[in-house]
């Protein structure tokens, strides 16, 4: 099932989430629903919080990232394959050089910024198969995972945009929090819900 996804300015999107319970019997079908959603949106990652859900879930598909050519092409390999869940994850360190990369998000339609992140990351997490892991990502596997990290943690990719920027932002934003955006895909509203 398609869920909406949350726009800009929810409360949900500012809440740091709570933690999963991963005997909850609804669990695998909230994450099918989860994955639908994003590829309905043409995403390559979405966090619980987005569909109105504070709770501590992500998902990515790298793969469309996989075709710039750009990229080293282990790199490429690496992308291609990158299809995981992230359940009650914990980055335990993020290290490397912090570079940029120009950032959208669905919950935010129509902006994209450069955003400075570490290149490196090493994180512990459940998977979709309940099996505790505990990998280390770089490049633009890494940039994905702290963007839809973020998320659980209640920040947006603008929250690390400099003042001149967010002030720049200020009305575009604003337009998408009112629902005068125009998107392909199911949105909320904050006037909507009192999330």
């Amino acid at each position: 099932m398609i869920l909406p996804i949350v726009a800009y300015g929810a409360k949900v999107l500012k809440k740091k989430a709570q933690v999963v319970d991963l005997q909850d019997p609804k669990l695998p079908a909230f994450i099918a629903d989860m994955w639908e959603t994003m590829y309905a949106a043409s995403g390559v990652g979405l966090a619980a919080p987005q569909v109105g859900k504070p709770q501590r879930i992500f998902l990515i598909d790298a793969a469309p990232f996989a075709d710039d050519e750009s990229l080293d092409p282990s790199e490429q390999k690496v992308l291609a394959d990158f299809k995981k869940v992230f359940i009650n994850p914990t980055i335990l360190s993020e290290t490397g050089a912090t570079w940029p990369f120009n950032e959208g998000c669905l919950s935010i339609p129509n902006i994209r910024e450069d955003v400075m992140r570490p290149d490196q990351l090493r994180i512990r997490y459940t998977d979709a198969d309940f099996k505790e892991k505990e990998e280390s990502y770089s490049g633009l596997a890494a940039r994905v995972i702290q963007h839809e990290y973020d998320h659980i943690e209640g920040v947006l990719f603008t929250d690390r945009l400099s003042s001149l920027k967010k002030r720049l932002l200020k009305g575009k934003l604003s337009q998408i929090a009112n629902g005068k955006v125009d998107v392909d895909y199911v949105m909320r509203f904050p006037n909507d819900l009192k999330l």
